[in-house]
């Protein structure tokens, strides 16, 4: 079965969380970081990647996509912390190539 992701997005100054759902995280953060699709992402500079969770089934990460959307703000930092301290771009040094 394919993986699914749900992921976290921010800024350079990390002062947005952006949270989507994807099957395909590499192609999905090499579309926020090349601003592929115009919204919110591009409009607010969000393409660094600072939180992800894996899910075996892909109802199972919208199901968490909508949880974490509907928490507050400190709930999203903490699990970022929790995770990824100083708030690093995970992404870094992936190779952005299809």
């Amino acid at each position: 079965m394919k993986k699914s992701y749900v992921y976290f997005i921010t800024n350079k100054n990390n002062t947005v969380i952006y949270i989507g759902v994807t099957s395909n995280l590499i192609k999905r953060i090499h579309q926020h970081k090349t601003k592929e699709h115009k919204g919110f992402t591009s409009k607010y500079n969000c393409d660094k990647l600072v939180y992800f969770e894996e899910f075996e089934d892909i109802n199972q990460a919208i199901l968490r996509e909508k949880q974490l959307k509907s928490g507050n703000r400190k709930r999203k930092e903490e699990l970022i912390i929790k995770e990824n301290k100083n708030w690093n771009d995970l992404s870094a040094g992936w190779l952005f190539q299809f």
